[in-house]
């Protein structure tokens, strides 16, 4: 919409601005009302004098009062040629130093880049500033109230398929192929592999497996004592009778029964070596250089097989396969757990004023750093930026913000001059009585 005159006062008035809400910018509204009251106070004063000047009666006040509207008259037209001098020439007309804004816009750009880096953008300003700021505390606050948890979690679970669609998973996978491999290729093998066993070893995973193998072997053996039987008959000698073969074989089989029953109890002495033999294993791995050798030897082997790299593949297709169906008939439970992550998130930031504090000051060394290294450079960007505006957005933003304010000048300088112009009245009376 074009800037159009203002009925009141004749002036230009600024382009509206349109607002978020499809509305227009109630600035302009304020602007014209203000000028409205200052043009129509200019109007009173011009009645008032042109009726005390007509008016014929002795009243000995109305001298006066002819004299407040006169000297009004001239302080309002004075006040409105410098208010509106400041933004475009009165009446088109070119009367020198008239329309300052327009014709400086260079050097406002300039000047207020200098004083935004200056005065805004230093290392004292900046500390003063943001000492006061609790980051931490404010973003806590902010993912702990319930609605503001719940509006985001929704929106991640919304936004969640789309991103999936539109990331390069092939280029994801292959780089995350290539940082693990990195990473395989930088840990020693045969320390990490201490470290498992030890674990696996102290917390009695081992010990557990040792005893589901004893349970499975004594399963199978009972439940093929047939077969074993047959088998021992098929590989002994013809001459030896079926019933001899039998009874050898129900033997070693019950004998191996006992011993898997035996080696239950964890102070038997097979357990025992073995538990010797796995301490020693582990003390090698950690320790050994001839064991590092090999595990590093095993571990190249096994990078490079090329049915480990096929199977990553399969396993990493599977990943996204399954992260692409899956976000939309989640949806629900992503959100919710994206609620719960936030407000946990917000309590245990808030929880811990030593957090909060050590926080708050890398934020704040942080930013004070980046500000500091590109404060030319926002300053620059000020400047560009008002450069590029024509002049009569130049004028129009301007006048929206100051506007407003300027016209109390019109109305100051109509009351003050009419009181100026009477206190003149008196003193020059006062100096016809010599």
């Amino acid at each position: 919409m074009a800037a159009g005159p203002d009925p009141a006062s004749g002036a230009r008035m600024p382009a509206p601005s349109p607002r978020h809400d499809g509305g227009v910018d109630p600035r302009i509204a304020g602007l014209r009302r203000m000028r409205t009251i200052a043009t129509l106070l200019l109007v009173l004063m011009a009645a008032v004098f042109v009726a005390t000047s007509l008016v014929k009666l002795d009243w000995p006040w109305l001298p006066y009062l002819r004299a407040f509207a006169e000297a009004g008259m001239v302080g309002a037209c004075a006040d409105w040629f410098a208010v509106v001098a400041l933004f475009r020439r009165p009446f088109g007309l070119p009367i020198p130093h008239t329309g300052i804004i327009p014709d400086n816009k260079e050097r406002i750009g300039s000047a207020l880049g200098r004083f935004i880096t200056n005065n805004f953008l230093t290392a004292t300003a900046m500390n003063e500033r943001l000492a006061r700021l609790d980051v931490i505390g404010s973003l806590a606050q902010w993912m702990e109230e319930p609605a503001n948890a719940k509006r985001l979690g929704d929106y991640v679970a919304l936004v969640l398929p789309s991103i999936s669609r539109s990331l390069p998973t092939p280029q994801i996978g292959e780089s995350l192929g290539k940082l693990t491999l990195q990473a395989l290729e930088a840990i020693p093998a045969a320390p990490l592999a201490a470290k498992m066993l030890a674990i696996l070893w102290a917390h009695g995973e081992a010990q557990a497996l040792l005893a589901r193998a004893i349970d499975y072997g004594e399963d199978w053996l009972t439940s093929n004592k047939d077969f074993l039987t047959r088998k021992v008959s098929e590989q002994s000698s013809r001459w030896i009778p079926k019933w001899v073969d039998k009874m050898i074989a129900e033997k070693v089989i019950n004998g191996l029964l006992s011993t898997l029953g035996e080696m239950r109890d964890p102070a038997h002495p097979w357990r025992l070596e073995l538990q010797k033999a796995i301490e020693r294993l582990i003390a090698d791995l950690a320790a050994d250089p001839q064991m590092h050798a090999q595990a590093e030897r095993f571990k190249a082997e096994l990078l490079a097989n090329p049915l480990l790299i096929e199977q990553a593949r399969t396993l990493w297709a599977e990943v996204e396969s399954g992260l692409t169906a899956g976000f939309p008939a989640h949806a629900d439970q992503i959100a919710h757990a994206c609620e719960q992550a936030l407000r946990s998130t917000g309590a245990w930031l808030r929880q811990d004023d030593e957090r909060k504090t050590r926080l708050n000051r890398r934020i704040r060394v942080f930013t004070q750093r980046l500000l500091l290294l590109y404060r030319f450079e926002i300053g620059g960007y000020i400047e560009r930026v008002v450069h590029n505006w024509d002049t009569a957005t130049l004028v129009d933003r301007l006048e929206l913000q100051v506007g407003k304010d300027l016209q109390y000048i019109r109305i100051n300088g109509t009351l003050v001059g009419g009181l100026v112009g009477v206190l003149i009245f008196i003193a020059g009376k006062w100096l016809a009585m010599f």
